[in-house]
């Protein structure tokens, strides 16, 4: 009997290869789920083993041996296969690249999957008052003992690593006076799991009811949308659930959109848990990531915390899976393997039958749908925690008026009043940078991106003007380069221009700016979160990166410098997003006992869905939002794949997607909409020509027969060999 290995190589052909058993090989290792090393043409590659089976298509006497068998055990399981699979088929990705995606960047070149030792830093001392006294007039000696007070089994060097101060030099200080020491601690001599601080406060009716329905559908598939306005106490939700999987010996996952916000929930968490939090996001070095997603698989964490691609991070013991801010694009993956963690989480839930959350302010319309449908069942947190109360709305029609660097005088009044009060002001300015566009005063030019249909951002603090697209730069010009005019001017409103405004208008005031550009270096963006939490900032200016998750508890006001951008867009779902982006946004005021108030600047105060929203809210936008896609036709009612090409050839994208929609429309195919091609609306990015068509049908399983019949046949065309090609299942921007 001939043995075949069927392995997954991370390759992009979209099938199995069939090999030979190693010479000598051990058959008792030959388990589907460990990696095989082979030899792929001239190449060496690190494939996970898929099935086992006595027949090929190929003549045996012509498949090629693998080299060796990596792994004694398995390191993913039938369900994590069956789960790569599914994903495989429904994002009609090839095999290979989705189970690659599973495996941290160590894994997949083949290191040990081992578990090392880490050092942990204790303290010594038997008199807690002698240590203190000692470090007197050391405070960062002081704050180490105070937080290796509060883990008196030692602090993992992983932690420390964390903090945005020099320990290092603190802990030195700490051992040679004797007060602490390193020790090694075995990987898996962890805390009680069953440990757990109680809130200082009481639930609420409908976060106890929250908390009871989940806990109810404990060991078995169901699948919740947790709609809470902002300030609702959905964290609190997601702390008691953890606790009722840890009880139960099982191991909880929390995906969350962002990288800057795990380390608040990680805070969260490590202070009502003594177990160990595994954190796994792109921020990290991979031997961290790797060390995460063993001691998950392994079983030596209970709870992980991480971002989008943590999805597949394997369970020994799966008990529950949480989603926060579901409805959040940064879920789907926009390059390469194009998934949606929030749909391959849902389905990995109902694979290994456990329940899923989806938590959310304000839900995405295709979850509301899938509640309409029985898919989700619906739970409610209406008012905020604590006593605190919404925030009142108030429209700023800005036409007419002479703006300070897009601020109107009766917003300035506004953040005048609310500093007077000792309290803080957060200002959204939904575009990094001093100012989006650069031009001159006298000809009119320009400046652009010579490899992208995009102007260049104007940086002012860095002097540079810079590509967001593709990541071109250059220096400030002293002249305009059509007319050799110096009189050039930033145009626009970007973060940094508005940081500048503030300050000029309120010299007093302690500003502080939060994006991408003042957070790059790390620990920075949790340094300036703590001056804002300390009462060390007034006045706070930033992106998206405030909008969700953040609570400020002196944070009394919002302003939204221009909410007229989302109003008028050709992306269908800009209304939604804009909608999100204002309720997100709306809810970091008055969170706790004092009234919040929300100003929006808008040339368009009497735009419908500006009205809707501060009527009846986010819930009575989504209903009317959702009754306009039903009469369009549009997701959710309908399913779409949007095909992407690109290539140098300005012709040659055009060409083969001419050939696929020429394909698609020779089949006739019932129920069935074939739009296009077209360029994308960014014609031209990073030197390359791109275009799109579109699929979209009301029925998914019509749409998903299609795309599987022309995979074959398109991979064949010579035009696809031509051009850098992508199908995007349920894509969330046409970009």
């Amino acid at each position: 009997m001939t043995m075949i290995l069927k392995i997954a190589v991370p390759v992009p052909l979209r099938r199995l290869f069939d090999y030979l058993p190693p010479p000598a090989c051990d058959f008792g290792r030959l388990r589907c789920g460990v990696r095989v090393e082979v030899p792929f043409g001239r190449r060496r590659k690190i494939g996970i083993l898929m099935a086992v089976s006595e027949e090929s298509d190929i003549d045996p006497g012509r498949l090629k041996a693998a080299w060796a068998i990596l792994d004694d055990t398995p390191l993913l399981t039938a369900e994590d296969l069956r789960l790569l699979s599914w994903a495989s088929q429904y994002y009609h990705h090839p095999i290979g690249e989705v189970v690659a995606a599973a495996l941290t960047v160590l894994l997949r070149k083949g290191s040990a999957a081992e578990l090392a030792d880490e050092r942990f830093l204790r303290l010594v001392a038997d008199d807690l008052s002698v240590a203190e006294q000692a470090c007197k007039r050391a405070p960062r000696q002081a704050a180490l003992i105070e937080l290796l007070r509060a883990h008196p089994n030692g602090v993992p060097h992983s932690l420390l690593k964390e903090l945005d101060w020099d320990w290092r030099g603190a802990a030195d200080g700490l051992i040679r006076k004797g007060l602490a020491c390193w020790c090694e601690c075995p990987a898996g001599q962890e805390r009680d799991d069953s440990a757990f601080v109680p809130p200082p406060f009481q639930l609420n009716a409908d976060q106890q009811h929250a908390i009871e329905s989940v806990r109810g559908a404990m060991g078995a598939y169901a699948a919740f949308l947790l709609e809470g306005v902002t300030g609702s106490g959905k964290t609190e939700v997601y702390l008691q659930l953890t606790q009722e999987v840890l009880a139960r010996g099982k191991q909880i996952m929390i995906l969350l959109p962002e990288i800057n916000l795990t380390p608040q929930l990680q805070a969260r968490f490590r202070s009502r848990f003594s177990v160990p939090v595994a954190i796994f996001h792109s921020g990290l070095t991979e031997t961290e990531r790797c060390r995460a997603w063993l001691r998950m698989q392994q079983g030596e964490v209970g709870i992980l915390l991480g971002t989008r691609s943590a999805v597949f991070t394997p369970m020994k013991s799966p008990g529950m899976i949480i989603l926060d801010e579901e409805h959040d694009t940064s879920f789907k993956q926009q390059d390469g393997f194009r998934f949606s963690a929030r749909d391959v989480a849902v389905m990995r839930a109902r694979l290994l039958n456990i329940p899923v959350l989806l938590g959310s302010a304000t839900p995405s319309l295709e979850s509301l749908f899938n509640v309409s449908q029985g898919r989700y069942r619906h739970l409610r947190l209406a008012r905020r925690a604590g006593g605190a109360v919404q925030p009142v709305f108030r429209l700023l029609d800005i036409r007419g008026h002479r703006l300070r660097e897009g601020l109107s005088p009766a917003l300035i009044a506004y953040i005048s009043d609310t500093l007077s009060r000792g309290e803080q002001a957060l200002l959204f300015v939904n575009r990094r940078g001093f100012a989006p566009t650069l031009i001159c005063h006298d000809c009119g030019w320009v400046a652009r991106c010579r490899r992208c249909d995009a102007n260049l951002v104007v940086h002012a603090g860095d002097g540079r003007l810079r590509c967001h697209h593709c990541g071109f730069e250059q220096s400030l010009p002293g002249v305009c380069a059509g007319c050799s005019s110096e009189d050039l001017r930033p145009l626009g409103l970007g973060t940094e221009r508005v940081e500048k405004a503030l300050a000029e208008l309120f010299p007093d005031a302690r500003v502080a700016r939060i994006d991408r550009d003042s957070t790059r270096r790390k620990g920075r963006l949790e340094a300036i979160l703590n001056d804002i939490r300390d009462g060390r900032v007034d006045i706070l200016v930033g992106t998206q990166m405030l909008a969700k998750g953040h609570h400020f508890p002196q944070v009394t006001l919002v302003g939204i410098t221009d909410v007229d951008a989302g109003l008028y867009s050709t992306d269908f779902r800009s209304e939604e997003r804009t909608a999100q982006l204002i309720t997100q946004v709306a809810g970091r005021a008055g969170r706790e006992d004092r009234m919040g108030t929300v100003v929006l600047q808008t040339r368009h105060p009497g735009h419908p869905l500006l009205q809707v929203l501060i009527r009846d809210g986010y819930s009575g936008f989504a209903k009317a939002c959702s009754e306009e896609r039903r009469a369009a036709h549009l997701p959710p009612f309908s399913y779409q794949a949007l095909w992407r090409a690109e290539a140098s050839d300005a012709e040659a994208p055009m060409r083969f997607l001419e050939r696929v929609a020429g394909l698609a429309r020779a089949r006739s195919v019932a129920d069935l909409a074939v739009l296009g091609p077209v360029p994308a609306p960014m014609a031209r990015r990073a030197g390359r020509r791109r275009y799109q068509l579109l699929f979209q049908s009301s029925k998914r399983k019509v749409l998903h027969e299609l795309i599987e019949a022309l995979l074959p046949v398109i991979s064949e065309l010579a035009e696809a060999r031509r051009v850098r090609w992508s199908i995007d299942v349920d894509p969330v921007d046409l970009y």
